[in-house]
């Protein structure tokens, strides 16, 4: 049962965004501030990651729970109990299948793909730009060992 009035639900259903949210621009600004450059919702990479470091291939999405189902086994019950949960079921469960056609479209063509829960990039930015560096150190490694077997 929502607890909202419609005019209310749709006055806080309009003014969420899919670009530059707030769990967006937390990590952005932690990048950036280590030298990190990156491109913002890049319309020629599969997806449109919400953060891209072109330079190493490396795909960051900031995904929110809800839309994107974090703990699905225990939102989906408790969403078929809701209104319009019907709707919610159907919507989230596309998001869900969506981020894993993207992800494997992005691992085709050779990205790394990054994904964090909001309250990850929240509660620990630190650890979040951790797990990048930490990729983009990896990658660099496995360069490394590559130009050293053809050299």
């Amino acid at each position: 049962m929502d607890n909202l009035t419609k005019e209310q639900r749709r006055k806080n259903m309009q003014h969420i965004h899919s670009k530059d949210t707030k769990i967006e621009v937390i990590l952005r600004k932690a990048l950036w501030q280590k030298g990190y450059r990156y491109r913002k919702n890049c319309k020629d990479i599969p997806g449109k990651p919400d953060i891209a470091l072109t330079k190493y291939k490396i795909a960051i999405f900031c995904d929110g729970e809800f839309f994107h189902g974090k703990d699905w086994e225990v939102l989906k019950p408790r969403l078929e109990k809701s209104n319009n949960g019907e709707y919610w079921i159907s919507k989230i469960s596309r998001n869900r299948e969506r981020d894993d056609e993207i992800n494997k479209k992005l691992l085709f063509e050779g990205w790394t793909v990054i994904r964090f829960w909001g309250n990850e990039i929240k509660k620990n930015t630190d650890e979040c730009v951790r797990v990048i560096e930490e990729a983009i150190f990896d990658l660099k490694l496995s360069k490394e060992e590559f130009d050293d077997t053809i050299s």
